[in-house]
């Protein structure tokens, strides 16, 4: 009779360098720090990567922590279901929520969208990050992106119209996406919304600072308005109503696929249209993501393509478009 051994939790923080810099509202960054959790048994293992964000007050030291810290819970037992009343949603989670659920494929035989009763993922086209910068910066790095079907625009507040309008130049053709990175102001909201419309942007990605974002149910808005900073749990959901039109569903913000698959359900049930986002990370963290194509209007999974190199046995990439993972990757 062959023996069940008890699951063993490793953990781990690694760096991977970003091509140039990535700069958003809140500043620049030239690397990628993320946390590897890593649950073997029986002799395979399953893995997830998450992002820590010091936006929600996370650090990869506390990140780890918290990971190791669900050990002896895991060796007794801890599943996906107990693991979102032993942890609160964030990084950490979704780590673990990942790595149990590459484990359960993996001891299946199964896919993971197969583990979970979930459609499987599709091929999908990934929008393409473009930094803050000047006009003039944002309009050279877009005439390289320009043969990009969607492009995510990066902006930071005053100055944003000319922004705008110089990526609009550069690239006629492409779907443009915004992102304010809760940049704007209700004194500046209006104006910019209206030099997005005329750029022909399709979405315009947490205009304001969550908490403080009413604004928005006070103006008639000239094009679509996604929540990010705004949307945690699906507890939130219901306080978005009025304010935003689709959201941005992260793995590192729910805690994991498992809460995603649930919020993403929930927000098509108001009528909410569904971004699928991602941090700077390699493709152990966009893999369980690519879960949530079926959901989606958009996809925003270019984390990989922004990095100086990423992981062995990465998702495949074809320009803009991105497949679902292989086995030896994750799920």
């Amino acid at each position: 009779m062959t023996s069940t051994q008890l699951p063993e939790l490793t953990a781990r923080i690694e760096r991977w360098p970003i091509a140039g810099a990535f700069t958003i509202s809140r500043g620049a960054k030239t690397e990628a720090v993320v946390v590897i959790a890593e649950i073997s048994r029986n002799g395979q293992a399953g893995r997830g990567e998450c992002v820590p964000y010091a936006r929600y007050g996370e650090t990869p030291d506390a990140t780890l922590v918290a990971i190791e810290a669900m050990r002896e819970p895991l060796r007794r037992g801890l599943d996906r279901a107990g693991l979102h009343s032993a942890i609160p949603p964030g990084a950490a989670r979704n780590a673990l929520d990942c790595a149990l659920l590459d484990l359960e494929a993996k001891a299946s035989g199964r896919r993971a969208w197969d583990v979970l009763g979930s459609a499987a993922p599709r091929a999908a086209i990934t929008a393409f990050t473009i930094s803050l910068g000047t006009p003039d910066a944002m309009a050279e790095a877009t005439e390289r992106a320009a043969a990009r079907p969607l492009l995510k625009i990066k902006l930071g507040g005053d100055g944003d119209d000319a922004r705008i309008a110089a990526v609009r130049r550069a690239a006629p053709q492409a779907e443009l996406i915004v992102d304010a990175n809760e940049a704007w102001t209700p004194d500046n909201l209006a104006r910019n919304l209206a030099a997005c419309a005329d750029a022909g942007v399709t979405l315009v990605e947490q205009p304001l600072p969550a908490g403080r974002d009413e604004a928005l149910a006070q103006i008639r808005r000239p094009i679509a308005v996604c929540a990010d900073e705004s949307l945690h749990a699906r507890g939130s959901l219901e306080g978005l109503r009025g304010r935003y039109d689709a959201i941005n569903i992260k793995l590192d913000k729910t805690g994991g696929l498992t809460e995603a698959i649930a919020m993403a359900k929930a927000a098509r049930a108001l009528g909410l249209d569904i971004m699928v986002g991602c941090m700077v990370a390699t493709s152990l963290s966009m893999a369980p993501a690519m879960l949530l194509t079926p959901y989606a209007r958009f996809v925003d999974l270019d984390g990989p393509l922004l990095l100086a190199r990423d992981r062995d046995n990465g998702l495949r990439y074809d320009g803009s478009t991105v497949y679902p993972p292989e086995p030896g990757l994750w799920g």
